[in-house]
């Protein structure tokens, strides 16, 4: 018997395909002819324009997602116009060089905190993939296209300036939602847990290089082109900036420095005062939101040379886990250029002016006096080529060569330090150190600005004991109670302690030697020391040294 034939189930019904979506859609665009080749001779020209743009713009756009259905989301190194970093890729940047770099074939070595390690991140034009929750993305690191500048008063002159990386993350339409609300967030935190454990703190410093600019001749012989890395240069017409590159702002090594609260030659009362003032700050995130103050403060660090304001710097970062941004204001061309670096620094650091009254002209002088009118006739000749050998020198004085080459004013410095762009990003530290607080204006160091003034003073006897534990490893001898007597009379820094406690020698004898030498150096200078004075300050020379 032949085989009974098989039942025939129903089939499934099938969704329509490609080809017969897109039937339909030539169909609706044939009714939608006929329809306008009837009401165009109706309508007003300028509403047939915008009805047919905007059916055209939305169709489009519908079968661009049908035959790519990926989107695509940018993340830029500089937001702002390049005001600053962003931080989103930076947390981008860790995270793809912890989870997807062992993928890439095109790969950049930075310095990890441990100095025999490398931390590789993408190199450009490099892609990787990466799986969340089912759900395949693609990133891209690619160089962003250079940005055109023009110089004002040249046609046709301008610069290109390197708008940074930028990496490309895209992923299939339907896990949008996924992206968006989960994936990008994870990204973001996992990337600063990252960024947190790799952290090495690092000293900064402004380089005073901003553009570099090619100027050319366009007319005569073509004989090369010239490079003024200075902003404040501009080209001869007829001439045009053909190449640029905008170098950054700050340039930065890991800071090492082994200053600790436990080695610095201070008195511990006010030690610990200035630690606890730090810990509050660093934990003051809410208490300044609640008051309406940027979470920032100034510490300003006055007094003779040697008495360790420096060392109290490098204190505070190590104590803080800070960076520092070491600021030389000579190399600041405007305010402008002083604000753009202010905004470039990140939070978690110590801003360091350090000599502020000898870096401009801070000294409280707000108005100088206006120049005499030149006279009338001859004698204006006279007034010119008869100047006196004081105007002569004022004008090659270095401090007014410094003013001309730097335009930053005490306007300036005053909005740095409290004016609104104060407030861009939080947890900074502001420090001005001088030798000579007097000299300075006192809107610039006023409460609110500085909010606490220390005094770094002369070596007092707590001191002593910790240079002595320092550098001779000793809490006690039977000199102590002579170095203790003396210091009450005699004013000497820390710096010179320090110098008189080095051993020259590695004999068992150092610390007695040193020690004498010490107190000899004390009795000479207590000598020398006048009776109205109380205590002149003290320098080493030759012949005191024990």
């Amino acid at each position: 018997m032949p085989p009974h034939p098989r039942a025939m189930k129903n089939p499934a019904p099938v969704s329509p395909g490609l080809v017969e979506q897109f039937g339909g859609l030539w169909s609706s665009l044939a009714g939608v002819m006929l329809v306008w080749s009837m009401l165009r001779p109706y309508l007003p020209r300028q509403q047939l324009d915008r009805f047919a743009g905007r059916f055209l713009r939305r169709h489009a756009r519908w079968l661009v997602g049908l035959a790519d259905p990926y989107l695509t989301v940018t993340v830029a190194e500089y937001d702002g116009e390049r005001m600053k970093r962003g931080d989103v890729y930076e947390r981008a940047n860790a995270y793809l060089s912890h989870r997807c770099a062992r993928r890439a074939r095109a790969l950049r070595a930075e310095p990890a905190r441990n100095a025999d390690r490398f931390v590789l991140t993408l190199g450009d034009n490099e892609e990787v993939t990466d799986e969340f929750r089912g759900a395949t993305v693609w990133w891209h690191s690619v160089p962003s296209p250079s940005r055109h500048h023009g110089l004002m008063g040249y046609r046709g002159g301008g610069v290109l300036e390197d708008a940074g990386r930028t990496y490309r993350l895209v992923f299939h339409q339907r896990h949008r939602d996924l992206v968006v609300e989960s994936y990008l967030p994870h990204v973001c935190h996992e990337g600063g847990a990252i960024m947190a454990a790799n952290r090495r703190r690092k000293l900064f410093t402004n380089s005073g290089d901003r553009w570099c600019l090619l100027f050319l001749s366009l007319s005569g012989p073509r004989t090369g082109g010239q490079c003024l890395i200075s902003s404040g240069l501009t080209p001869t017409p007829p001439c045009s900036a053909l190449l640029g590159n905008r170098y950054g702002t700050w340039r930065h090594v890991v800071f090492e420095h082994p200053s600790t609260f436990d080695t610095l030659a201070m008195d511990p009362a006010k030690k610990r005062e200035i630690m606890d003032d730090l810990d509050a700050f660093r934990n003051g995130k809410d208490y300044y939101a609640r008051i309406g103050k940027a979470w920032k403060c100034g510490y300003l660090l006055y007094g003779p040379p040697g008495t360790g304001k420096s060392t109290m710097v490098a204190a505070m970062a190590n104590y803080l886990d800070y960076n520092i941004y070491d600021i030389e204001l000579t190399s600041v061309a405007t305010n402008t250029d002083l604000r753009r670096m202010f905004i470039e620094t990140k939070g978690k650091s110590i801003i360091v002016i350090e000599d502020i009254d000898c870096s401009l002209d801070l000294t409280g002088k707000r108005s100088k006096k206006k120049p005499k009118a030149p006279l009338p006739g001859p004698a204006a000749a006279d007034d010119v080529t008869n100047k006196t050998p004081a105007t002569e020198g004022e004008q090659s004085s270095p401090r007014d060569a410094t003013a001309t080459a730097s335009k930053v004013t005490l306007s300036g410095l005053l909005n740095f330090t409290d004016g609104l762009w104060s407030a861009c990003g939080g947890e900074r530290i502001i420090v001005f150190t001088t030798n000579h607080v007097e000299r300075l204006d006192p809107a610039l160091i006023r409460r609110g600005r500085m909010d606490k003034h220390v005094e770094m003073s002369y070596c007092c006897f707590e001191a002593f004991k910790v240079l002595a534990r320092n550098y001779l490893a000793v809490d006690a001898h039977p000199l102590f109670d002579d170095v203790r007597a003396l210091l009450q009379e005699v004013n000497i820094t820390p710096a010179d302690v320090a110098e008189l406690l080095t051993p020259k020698c590695a004999a068992n004898s150092a610390v007695d030697s040193c020690l004498a030498g010490l107190v000899k150096a004390l009795q000479t200078a207590k000598k020398a020391t006048t009776a109205e004075a109380g205590g002149a300050s003290f320098s080493i020379h030759d012949d005191t040294r024990g």
